[in-house]
This record gives structure tokens, C-alpha cells and sequence, in this order.
């Protein structure tokens, strides 16, 4: 038997060009769920040194949703926040939540998003004037 025959009897061979379409479509896949963006969340304003716990939400247009993380502060937030998420380029509804203390009325924030191709996402934040 040569090293050809054994080559092609070997179960490798079988699948190598199921392991190739798999590995293909692997690449291709994680390179159409997005690029690593991050989001720089711009606090202006008074009332931001009242806030102790913040979540964001980052929505698809259809509403599912994307990307979801609470952060808490005892102090109260810096001015400049930083969340890292994976978003192709597009326009995404987003819900920041602002609480001030446990069992306080939760603060809603409504924003769009708009991701273009860089890197870098940045969105002011107001909380509102009447709270």
C-alpha cells in the first residue's frame, strides 16, 4: 500500500473538507456579528452625584436585546464611563436606567445610538431637569 492509497484511506481525508466548510463558515460568521466598539458614555449635569447604580441596555431594532450591564457607585459615577461592546455599524435604542438608592425610583434615559466604523462610540447623558 502506498503513502497516497493510505492517505486517502485514512478518516481524516473524509472530513477534512467538512472541517474546511465548518472552519469557513466559523470566520465568516464572527465576522458579520460585529466589531468591538467602545461606548463612552459623557455624564453632564448636576444630579449625577445622587446616582449609585447605572444599567444600560443596547437594544436591536427589533428589540432584542444586545447588550445589558448594571454598574454601581457608591460615590457616585465618574464623569466619563466606559462599556465595551460588539455592534456592527447601525443605529441601536438604547435604555440607561439611574437609580439613586435602593427602593428609589428608577430614573429611565432614552438615547439612540448612532455606530458608524470606528472604534469609538461616544454618547452624552442629562439626567432630567424634574426629579
Amino acid at each position: 500500500m502506498s503513502l497516497r492509497s493510505a492517505w486517502k484511506a485514512h478518516p481524516l481525508a473524509r472530513r477534512l473538507p467538512f472541517l474546511l466548510l465548518a472552519g469557513v463558515g466559523l470566520w465568516l460568521w464572527q465576522g458579520t456579528s460585529g466589531t468591538q466598539r467602545e461606548l463612552v458614555w459623557e455624564l453632564e449635569g448636576a444630579g449625577w452625584s445622587a446616582v449609585r447604580a447605572l444599567e444600560f441596555q443596547v437594544q436591536a431594532p427589533d428589540g432584542d436585546l444586545l447588550k445589558r450591564e448594571e454598574r454601581f457607585y457608591p460615590q457616585g459615577p465618574e464623569r466619563e464611563l466606559r462599556l465595551e461592546v460588539q455592534l456592527p455599524a447601525g443605529r441601536y435604542p438604547t435604555l440607561v436606567l439611574a437609580r439613586t438608592a435602593p427602593g428609589a425610583p428608577v430614573i429611565p434615559l432614552r438615547v439612540t445610538l448612532e455606530v458608524g466604523d470606528g472604534a469609538y462610540v461616544t454618547q452624552r447623558l442629562r439626567l432630567p431637569a424634574a426629579r
